[in-house]
Formats: structure tokens, sequence, C-alpha cells
């Protein structure tokens, strides 16, 4: 892309810049050799990782067709071009995509509801399932397609209303947004949070999750029925929320976007606040659930909610008895893309996770495929958990 190119131009140019201004001096100096090489190596680096980033894309392309999609049906991806993403989507090497506001900006509803139209032309005339599309429009300060949407009040605005009236604002405010992205072509809004709202110091560093801001209310019984509301809202008008950010990360100190985060609460406490909002509306509702990337000790203090069997499995459709599909929050997010990720895309799917969600940099797909198919190849895909994944995917494609 442009930004590789000017690199690469201006070492070049570095490079040119150095021979000639030591030509002009006579021999070139010890240090001076030192400097050329130096600048040298950027280019040829940069054109190494280019190099082997295509090699990868080739080796993810070349797969036997049918494997290809069955795993990339688990994917979806966020994108900057829609050429990045149209390939795998006329092969069906993903399940969906997330738009968001690089897909948003400067551009008008009509070119961005004839873009994701595009895409799902090209899965129609291959024969395949239409993608899901994602987008984050929570209201407030996560509303990533806003513009051309028009900016909407958070939620936690509805908090402090008599209850009849939240209620029903609630739901209204569900239907208009759901109104708006089904316009576009969204079929998923990775929206309502239902986390809790704590008065607590948040880490240095907390710059992404800002929860406090973002969540409905302190009070469980106050977020169940706004939630409930808002998300009946959206599906009246053909789109499905999703809860977030199992199994809570309101008491949650660290930024997952940046670093792991673990929280060491009791269970007995977490299940009598945090985790009510969750295990209530599940069982009332067909949302989806995203899996957040921090580390409960009272569930598994050894692995990230978003691998951790025992809680996508355990507790969540185990004790909780949710039946509807799970979705990794993004994994670029520095509590698990900087601690062996590939890993970690494998034990999100034998933890029971039904899509990988890679928002911030579609480009991670190929790498981060390469170690699910190795896994497959060695074994090391629960067969079990897949089936079950597989089945709830075409329920919802149904």
């Amino acid at each position: 892309n442009w930004a590789w190119a000017a690199i690469v131009g201006a070492s070049i140019a570095g490079v040119l810049a150095s021979v000639f201004a030591m030509r002009r001096g006579g021999k070139v100096s010890r240090e001076g050799r030192l400097l050329i090489a130096l600048w040298c190596c950027v280019p040829l680096a940069l054109a190494g990782n280019w190099l082997s980033a295509r090699l990868r894309e080739n080796r993810v392309m070349s797969r036997p067709l049918e494997l290809g999609q069955r795993y990339g049906r688990h994917f979806i991806l966020g994108y900057e071009s829609v050429g990045e993403v149209a390939p795998l989507a006329a092969r069906g090497l993903i399940g969906g995509i997330f738009v968001t506001h690089r897909n948003a900006a400067g551009r008008s509803r009509d070119q961005l509801r004839d873009e994701i139209a595009q895409l799902q032309r090209l899965r129609r005339n291959a024969g395949l399932p239409p993608l899901i599309v994602a987008a984050d429009q929570e209201g407030g300060i996560v509303s990533h397609l806003s513009p051309p949407l028009p900016a909407r009040a958070p939620l936690s605005d509805l908090a402090e209303l008599p209850p009849d009236v939240r209620r029903a604002k609630a739901r209204e405010a569900g239907e208009a947004l759901g109104a708006e992205l089904v316009d576009l072509g969204v079929t998923v809004d990775f929206a309502p949070v239902v986390d809790l709202r704590f008065e607590r110091r948040a880490h240095a560093t907390d710059n992404g999750s800002r929860i406090a801001i973002r969540a409905i209310d302190a009070d469980p019984a106050v977020v169940i029925e706004v939630a409930t509301a808002f998300i009946l809202g959206l599906q009246a008008k053909g789109v499905s929320a999703t809860l977030k950010h199992f199994p809570g990360l309101g008491r949650v100190r660290e930024d997952t976007h940046a670093m792991p985060a673990r929280l060491a609460a009791r269970a007995y406490d977490l299940a009598q606040s945090d985790w009510a909002p969750f295990r209530e509306i599940v069982r009332q509702s067909p949302a989806l659930v995203m899996a957040s990337h921090a580390i409960i000790d009272a569930i598994d203090p050894l692995h990230p909610t978003s691998q951790s069997k025992a809680a996508i499995s355990g507790l969540l459709r185990g004790e909780w008895g949710f039946e509807g599909l799970v979705v990794t929050d993004d994994l670029d997010m520095g509590a698990v893309y900087r601690h062996d990720i590939c890993s970690g895309v494998v034990a999100s799917l034998n933890a029971g996770v039904d899509l990988l969600l890679v928002s911030y940099d579609g480009r991670q797909y190929y790498p981060l495929m390469e170690c699910v198919l190795a896994a497959d190849a060695k074994g090391q895909i629960d067969r079990q958990m897949q089936a079950g994944s597989d089945a709830r995917l075409r329920t919802r494609r149904n």
C-alpha cells in the first residue's frame, strides 16, 4: 500500500543522498559505508516482509476449498478496501465482515450500502450463504458508522427514567437504529454493552475500553431491563444484537485493547452482580454473546475468557443454557495478540467459540488461518466442538 511505498521510497532516497554526499567529499568512510548499509536494510526488510505475507496468502488460498470453507466460516474480518475481502467472500473463506468508521469515512449511505451489496452478490453467485455483516453502533462514544448514520445518545441516558418509560424508549432506540442498519445491509450490531458501571480508578492506559462511560448503569436490574428492550427493537427490524463483554468488564482496570487483564473477584460476588445481565438475558433472547479477553480467576485463572472452555462451554453454555453464537472480541487486541495468538485462536475454537473477530487489521486473517489449518493437520481441533459450532452456524443461516 501507499505507506509501504513511502517508506521504501524514503529509504532509497536516503541511500542515494548518503552516497552523493559522501562522494562529494571523496573516499567513503567506514562510518559512511555503515550508514549506507543501514539505509539499505530498511527496504530489504520491508521487501522480505511483503514477500512473506504474499507467500502466506498463497498458501492459504491454495489449500483445498472444502477445508478452507470449514474454518473460514468462523472468521469475521474488518477491511480497508473491498478488494481485500472480495476474493475471500467469493470463495467462502470467511463468514462475515465488520464495517466501521474507516469504511464509512467520507462516504454516503448509498456508497456503503452498494459495497456491502456487492459482497453479498458474490456470495449468491457462488451459491454460498450470506455474509454476516457486523457493526459497532452502541450509541454515545462508540458509534463507528456515524456519520453517515446519525449520532445517537447512549443507552445510559435512559437509566434514570421511570421503568415503563425507559423500556419504551429503549425499544424505540433499538427499532430506530435497527432500521438504519438493515438499510445499509448490516445484520449484526455489537451492542448493547451489559457490563456494569463501577466507580473505580481506571488503569493509566485505558484509552479503549472506557466501560464506565459506555455502561448502561450500575444496577443489574436496570441494565437487564434497558438492554432487553433495546434488543427487541433491533430484532424487530431484522438486526441481531450482541451482549458484551462476557462475563463483564465493569470491575476490570486494565484495557484489553492494550494489555492482558485479570479480575480476582470472588465468584459469589460476580454471580450476584456482574454476571446477572448476561445470565438473565441469554435465557430469554437469541442475541449473540461477545467473549472478552479478560482472565477471570473465579472461572479460569489460566486463560482469557475468549479462549476458556470453562467460561464458554462450562458457565455460559452449560450452566446458563445458552445455545446461540459466541464471538470473540477483536483478536488484534494486545491482551491476546501479543501472547501466542496462534495457539489462542485454536483454543477459542476448542472452547466453543463460533466466530473469530479480526476487526482492526483484517490482514491478520492469513496467519491466523494458517494456525488453524496447521492445528487441523495435527489433529488439535476438537471435532465435537466444531460439530456443535457448525450446527449453530447452520441454524443461524436457516
